[in-house]
């Protein structure tokens, strides 16, 4: 047996509402699911979430915003403390790492491939372990070197780090280049910058 039905639809030029022809029961439930199906879409698409299965660093790769505590003397040091045009290499690293003294050891050795570019040592461990570290290898010595410590752990958060040392280098432009996570040949990271 098929229900017929009149239903109201408003007239687009008197504004006025009037019954439409009979319908069936059937065409009006296929009309509902069918409303119902393109709103549950349009609600998917609206409130989906950005693609996170990459790390921040990847997603944005620019020179984060960051600020760290510096060995030489507590003061803050932000990305906008940075010298302008200069490439700069992001070392997370941890004072009691044997990875990361020696490749502390390496760069200081080579320092003169890093000439033209700033070297941000970056520690998240206390204080007076990293002072004890920047005093031990006389970075000081090295003007291109800032070192500091990451009170807020925001750094290792951002670039997403598995292993120490991990070294993050960033172009001219403040562009991510390139990544190396464990110890690396400072000949690999002076050649992307």
């Amino acid at each position: 047996m098929k229900f017929k039905t009149k239903i109201p639809v408003k007239n687009s030029y008197t504004g006025k509402f009037i019954f439409s022809k009979n319908l069936s029961l059937k065409k009006i439930i296929v009309r509902k699911i069918f409303v119902f199906i393109i709103t549950l879409f349009a609600a998917q698409v609206s409130f989906s979430q950005a693609d996170t299965s990459q790390p921040v660093y990847l997603r944005f790769p620019t020179i984060p915003q960051f600020s760290i505590y510096k060995a030489s003397d507590s003061t803050v040091f932000t990305r906008e403390d940075l010298q302008k045009r200069k490439p700069v290499v992001f070392m997370l690293f941890s004072p009691d790492c044997e990875h990361c003294q020696h490749e502390t050891e390496q760069l200081i050795a080579n320092i003169d491939k890093f000439k033209d570019a700033q070297i941000v040592m970056v520690d998240y461990l206390p204080y007076e372990e990293m002072a004890k570290f920047y005093s031990n290898y006389k970075i000081a010595n090295y003007p291109n070197i800032i070192m500091g410590r990451d009170a807020k752990y925001y750094l290792p958060l951002f670039f997403d780090i598995k292993s120490l040392p991990a070294i993050y280098v960033y172009d001219k432009k403040g562009k991510f280049k390139q990544a190396f996570s464990g110890s690396v040949k400072v000949d690999k990271i002076a050649a992307a910058l």
